[in-house]
């Protein structure tokens, strides 16, 4: 438009009452207004979740031990208020209720399958610290050689830990050579699994916290070998068996 004609426009506006005003601003405008509001949406949406975003300590996987509140809040709330953590800005992720057998039937069968691709994939995306688990859980993790050799480990870089933690080692056997796949298909002559035994768990079933929740058999912690928070799993093991 000219000067001429934007003038008369201006002068149209300011004579329109302000119903007129904003039907008119709705009609010609409304994609940018619309445009501008999911932006600002956008980024109030992105700055509220950078404010509300907590640290995760831990990631504790619970496989064929479930857990009951009172048991959930020891395991993390008491654990914040001793340590003087501020659960506002930090969190324990649990991945509850898996599953794993060697034996599960035609009903479990597809949720072992899961459960273990679940903790597979959590093992190598580096998002599984601790593991709470029976005696089952405990011998299939330990023979796939997923654990950390706790007494090795905790000997060699906290040995105040080691004294502290000594009286709950629990050992298991893990695989270190298994031509099973290469026997199968007839590439091998002789099969061969060859073993060695490690301590690479914490037998807890007695400890205060575990013993009130009344569990059916041995309870387990074990720590993920490839874990890259080995400061947070030594701190809250300490605060554990205290």
């Amino acid at each position: 438009m000219n000067k001429k004609e934007k003038a008369a426009l201006k002068a149209s506006f300011h004579e329109m009452s302000r119903v007129e005003r904003f039907d008119y601003i709705l009609t010609y405008y409304k994609v940018p207004i619309i445009a501008g509001l999911l932006i600002l949406a956008l980024l109030f949406s992105q700055l509220h979740k950078q404010l509300t975003k907590k640290e995760a300590l831990l990631y504790a996987g619970f496989i064929n031990v479930s857990i009951g509140e009172d048991l959930e809040n020891a395991l993390d709330a008491e654990y914040f208020r001793d340590a003087g953590i501020n659960p506002k800005k930090n969190e324990i992720i649990r991945y509850e209720a898996l599953y794993l057998s060697n034996d599960a039937d035609t009903l479990n069968h597809q949720y072992a399958y899961a459960s273990r691709m679940k903790i597979t994939a959590s093992i190598a995306d580096h998002t599984l610290d601790l593991v709470f688990m029976n005696q089952e859980g405990y011998d299939i993790l330990s023979n796939s050689g997923y654990l950390l050799d706790l007494g090795k480990y905790l000997q060699e870089n906290d040995p105040a830990l080691y004294r502290t933690a000594s009286p709950y080692f629990a050992q298991n056997e893990v695989i270190t050579e298994d031509n099973s796949l290469e026997y199968n298909l007839n590439e091998a002559e002789e099969l061969i699994i060859e073993t060695e035994s490690q301590t690479n768990a914490l037998s807890v079933t007695k400890l205060p916290v575990f013993a009130a929740a009344g569990f059916d058999g041995d309870v387990f912690i074990g720590v993920i070998a490839n874990t890259p928070r080995g400061e947070n799993v030594n701190a809250y093991l300490r605060w554990l068996l205290s």
